[in-house]
């Protein structure tokens, strides 16, 4: 029987990373923040009616989640995905639901649909650069004088980079979804927008919200799994699944 990171690396491989890789971090997922932030809902701290109201409170909030991420480190999922990422090169597609750059530290190129937490946007000149600061006393501003807001995409924004997905999405013959809960659109719809063509494994603990479009589900955390799928010990399942 032939390894299944042997053929996993004959197909061209679209890999959706959810808000459980980076808990495995020590990242709390973003509704992890109990809800509730200062009072306020979280909602509140990520809207664009949230910033037009209370712009400073909104840097304290991201602010606070900047210093979570910065004492965090890539776990074995996250070096699992850089390793298959070298050696297939174009043939596999990262994309992440995470704001963090864990991803990144690992050595993987991931598109972040939902925008980066180590980076600023000018609303002015629309700048988007690197920005590792906290800003938790005062509103940074461009060097175009522009009010600088986080760089993510709070509800009721368009997603990043979603023509970008849709074109990997419909070149794939592998989808691979770890640790998404399958409710948050439109990353929920990704694995039935390739349901039927492509084949399906789903990586995590519990089953997500769209199990049912997933031809193998595999239980369990994305650290301990990833690296036995993509590297050279055996899965509990047959690789001619993939066949």
């Amino acid at each position: 029987m032939k390894h299944i990171a042997d053929i996993i690396e004959n197909h061209r491989v679209f890999i959706l990373t959810g808000a459980g890789v980076s808990a495995e971090s020590g990242i709390p997922t973003f509704r992890g923040f109990s809800g509730l932030w200062c009072n306020q809902r979280i909602e509140d701290v990520a809207s664009p009616e949230g910033w037009r109201k209370n712009p400073q409170l909104i840097w304290e909030f991201y602010s606070m989640r900047r210093k979570t991420a910065l004492s965090a480190k890539p776990n074995p999922a996250h070096f699992a995905i850089a390793g298959l990422l070298h050696r297939m090169g174009d043939r596999l597609f990262v994309c992440t639901q995470n704001v963090d750059d864990l991803h990144e530290q690992a050595g993987a190129h991931a598109v972040h649909m939902h925008g980066e937490l180590f980076k600023s946007r000018c609303e002015k000149c629309r700048r988007v650069f690197e920005d590792r600061e906290l800003h938790e006393y005062e509103i940074p501003l461009c060097d175009c004088g522009g009010r600088l807001r986080p760089h993510i995409v709070w509800f009721g924004e368009k997603t990043l980079e979603l023509d970008k997905i849709h074109r990997a999405l419909d070149q794939c013959t592998l989808f691979i979804a770890v640790g998404t809960s399958g409710i948050v659109e439109p990353a929920a719809s990704f694995v039935s927008r390739v349901a039927g063509r492509a084949w399906t494994i789903y990586v995590g603990p519990d089953d997500p919200a769209n199990d049912y479009y997933f031809t193998r589900k595999i239980a369990g955390k994305a650290g301990k799994v990833l690296p036995a799928l993509f590297g050279r010990s055996r899965l509990p399942f047959p690789a001619s699944c993939l066949e």
